[in-house]
């Protein structure tokens, strides 16, 4: 009989998270330190990342870190030359930052679209490049990047936004198509509300927060945790056979049409 449990562990893994100073980057760097992977924590803001290492360490795991700007390709190379030369095998390597902002097609400039499309899909085309690369080499691995219920779903200002999380979505499918053969897997999460630092300002406005819960069908946020349990499950060898995909963890937003009309009495 298989041991199931022995899927998820990942002990003398090695991951590179970038993203890892706070948020969903900073919960899956923990989740897969806490599951035995040794982890080099990543992210522009260093101060940040290092407080991530820092308490991983403090609980027992294997941390490191070291800088990086996601939007920045020579960096993103930089970051995967150093984990190479850190751990000699890349088993897992997880990028998480992203850019939203909020405006209309009309009002958009040229500024705002660079900045968007150069981390969100030129940052994930050179992440998959540079890990892509050692991976194939090494004949393994499992890529993980970051895409969102926007994908699929959408409100007004947030289209160029949910077209980068759309288009990441097919960089998966595309890439996972072309490094395949070489046993590497490529696959990404999609969440929808995470309680983290850059979504905290909406507890300032309870109407707009109790909105969006309302969206789900547990009438809750969830918190960056839930999220990198995905992560944690398809960094695993529990998702051996899980290339291609974007596993939505949106709390059955993209399952429903919006917070319930109150036509139908639901059980308590």
């Amino acid at each position: 009989m298989t041991d199931y449990r022995k899927l998820f562990d990942l002990t003398g893994k090695t991951a590179v998270v970038l993203g890892a100073a706070s948020g969903i980057g900073k919960s899956s760097a923990e989740a897969l330190a806490s599951l035995g992977a040794r982890v080099l924590c990543a992210d522009r803001a260093q101060e940040g990342a290092e407080a991530t290492a820092a308490a991983i360490r403090q609980q027992g795991g294997s941390a490191t870190t070291v800088s990086c700007d996601a939007a920045d390709g020579a960096d993103v190379e930089a970051l995967a030359a150093k984990a190479l030369a850190e751990f000699g095998r890349i088993d897992i390597a997880v990028t998480t930052p992203g850019l939203n902002i909020r405006k209309t097609i009309l009002d958009y400039t040229e500024e705002d679209l660079d900045r968007v499309i150069n981390l969100n899909i030129k940052g994930t085309v050179w992440f998959f490049q540079a890990f892509g690369r050692i991976m194939v080499k090494q004949q393994g691995g499992s890529l993980i990047a970051c895409s969102s219920v926007r994908a699929v779903t959408i409100e007004p200002g947030l289209a160029v936004y949910g077209s980068t999380k759309a288009a990441i979505g097919l960089l998966v499918k595309g890439f996972a198509s072309e490094v395949g053969r070489s046993g590497v897997r490529v696959n990404a999460i999609a969440p929808s509300i995470a309680e983290t630092a850059l979504t905290g300002p909406f507890k300032q406005r309870p109407d707009i927060y109790d909105l969006y819960a309302g969206h789900t069908v547990f009438n809750r946020w969830s918190s960056a945790d839930e999220v990198a349990t995905a992560v944690a499950y398809l960094a695993s060898d529990a998702a051996s056979y899980v290339s291609g995909s974007t596993l939505f963890v949106d709390g059955g937003w993209t399952a429903v049409d919006g917070p319930p009309t109150g036509l139908t009495q639901l059980a308590r």
